[in-house]
Formats: structure tokens, C-alpha cells, sequence
């Protein structure tokens, strides 16, 4: 068997493995509950579940939006739509993200497939922080995870369009070329592959996700919950690298975060600010695809202005 065909029923098989294990688990909550005396388990489960039925219409349609945009809108358009001057060219390309969504794992290939065709690297780093970030999916399943609380869509819409432009100027500024080598990566074939590779990705940290946050709110004991959550620093940190850790799609991390409920909403805050821009998959991605040169720098530098762009705007919108 070819290598390709080889590697393209791997994906494929993959995605079926995927799919089938969701629907065991959703299935599981209603065929095995009654048999689990433990409150602890039912409490587990039902959070869960819920976590994972919430959020997993909004990564569905996320991930398919994505790869119609990845598949059929062409890199030219960038070098048309995008201004010259490269001062100007990064807040539009950060804006940009609003209305041409992309998940993590697509947005890190298409920024480098942008480098690669003239666009000044400090604008496609705008892109690369602003779309899995401020897109209508994510804004949407924002609005819906916090019912009653509009102020979290626009807070974390504008902390993270204000983060990704900051970015982009700081390296407009700083950045050298030679930290920055864009490789070529291996494209999908078209939008149905690409849509079951990024479903497989982000599926699977959807479930490591809702199973961290439901473990959270099971087993770590309230009084721990309350004793971190009662210092602000500390629990804006907490849950910054808890969102590094956890690296959950863009499109479903608004369902985790509404469910750690003992923190407060500026923390929180920070969490959504931080996740799509900085998670280990990402730093994966980025150390594969543009060098360690770049991410050693990249990475401290967005998860500083995340943090402190999420305190910021909590405090002023929250």
C-alpha cells in the first residue's frame, strides 16, 4: 500500500475511532448513570456530558467553517485586501480574524502559508492570534455559555483583538527575520479531509477538557477552590496555565470556563483570552512550523499581554 493511502486511512480510521468514543460516552451517561451509586461519578458524568453536548455544536460548525475558508478562499486575497504599510496592515489583519474564522490547528499553517507569499510576518502573526479568537463561532458559543452575561462576548472579543495587535506591533518592532523560518507543511487534500483533521484534533481535546473540568469540580475539595479563587493573582495565573494546559478549542472553552464557577469573572476572562492563543498544541505547531527561535520568544511575549490585556479589560467591562 502507497504511503499516502496508507496515511489517509489512518486519518480516516482515526476520525471513526473518535466518533464512535464521544458517542460511548454521551450514550454512557444515560445506559450506565443509574448503576453508578456514587454521587461523586453521577456529579462527574452529568457535568461532563454537559460540557461536551453544549459545546460540540459549536466545534462542529467551527471546524467546518474553517475548512471551507481554509480550502476555498485563496492566499492572494490577503496580499489584495491588506495595506501596505506594515503598521496599518496589522490591526486589519487582527480585524480580519472577526469575519474569516480558523481554529488553532489551521491558523498557524495558514499564517506561515502567508509569510511564504509576501504578507509582512507581523501581520500574519495578528491573523494567527485574532481568528480562532474573536471569529462569530466562538463569540456565539461565548454568548451561550454565559447566559445573562453579554459583557464576557465583548470582553473577551476585545482583549483578544487588542492582544493580537499588540503582538503584531511589539513584533513589527523587535522581531528579527532570521527568528522566524517559515517551513512548508503538508496541505489538505480538500474540505472534507480537512474538516475530519480538525475535528479528530479539537474532538479530542474537547473530551480532555470537559474530563479536566469535570474532575475539577468533583474532586478538588471546595475549600482548595475557594482559597485559590480568593487571591486575584493567583487564580488569574491558575487558570492562564490552566487553559495552556488543557488546550481546548477555541469554539468550546467557553462551556469549560462558565462551569468553574468558584472563580471570578476576570479570571475566567483570562482563561478564554489565553486558550486560543497559547496552549501546548499550539506551541507544538508553532516550534514545527516557524523554528524553537521564534517560539521561545513568541510565546512569553503573547501569554504576558494575555494575561495582563484579560486583567485589564475585566476589570474595565466585567
Amino acid at each position: 500500500m502507497p504511503p499516502a493511502d496508507a496515511e489517509s486511512k489512518g486519518r480516516v480510521s482515526g476520525s471513526w475511532v473518535f466518533v464512535a468514543l464521544l458517542c460511548l460516552l454521551l450514550l454512557g451517561q444515560f445506559f450506565y448513570a443509574p448503576y453508578l451509586t456514587s454521587p461523586a461519578l453521577q456529579t462527574w458524568a452529568t457535568v461532563f456530558v454537559a460540557i461536551c453536548v453544549q459545546a460540540l455544536p459549536f466545534l462542529v460548525f467551527g471546524v467546518v467553517l474553517s475548512a471551507a475558508i481554509t480550502t476555498f478562499v485563496p492566499a492572494s486575497f490577503w496580499t489584495r485586501a491588506l495595506p501596505r504599510r506594515a503598521a496599518l496592515a496589522v490591526p486589519v489583519a487582527g480585524a480580519a480574524g472577526a469575519v474569516l474564522p480558523g481554529c488553532e490547528c489551521a491558523s498557524v499553517p495558514v499564517a506561515s502559508g502567508l509569510i511564504s507569499r509576501g504578507v509582512t510576518p507581523a501581520a500574519a502573526l495578528a491573523f494567527l492570534l485574532s481568528s480562532p479568537a474573536i471569529n462569530p463561532v466562538v463569540v456565539v458559543a461565548t454568548v451561550v455559555a454565559f447566559p445573562g452575561q453579554p459583557m464576557m462576548a465583548v470582553a473577551r472579543f476585545t482583549a483578544s483583538l487588542v492582544v493580537a495587535v499588540l503582538v503584531g506591533w511589539v513584533w513589527l518592532r523587535f522581531g528579527k527575520g532570521e527568528w522566524l523560518r517559515a517551513r512548508r507543511r503538508h496541505d489538505h487534500a480538500g474540505f472534507a479531509e480537512a474538516v475530519r483533521h480538525d475535528l479528530l484534533h479539537a474532538g479530542g481535546f474537547l473530551v480532555v477538557g470537559g474530563m479536566a473540568a469535570a474532575t475539577m469540580n468533583v474532586v478538588v475539595p471546595r475549600e482548595w477552590l475557594n482559597a485559590l479563587a480568593g487571591n486575584f493573582w493567583l487564580s488569574v495565573l491558575a487558570l492562564a496555565l490552566l487553559a495552556v494546559v488543557l488546550s481546548i478549542c477555541s469554539e468550546a472553552d467557553a462551556f469549560v470556563a462558565a462551569s468553574l464557577t468558584a472563580f471570578s469573572p476576570t479570571a475566567r476572562l483570562v482563561f478564554l483570552v489565553v486558550g486560543p492563543m497559547v496552549d501546548l498544541k499550539l506551541i507544538a505547531l508553532q516550534t514545527g512550523t516557524f523554528g524553537r527561535r521564534f517560539a521561545v520568544r513568541f510565546v512569553p511575549l503573547t501569554f504576558s499581554l494575555a494575561v495582563l490585556v484579560g486583567v485589564g479589560a475585566g476589570t474595565v467591562l466585567l
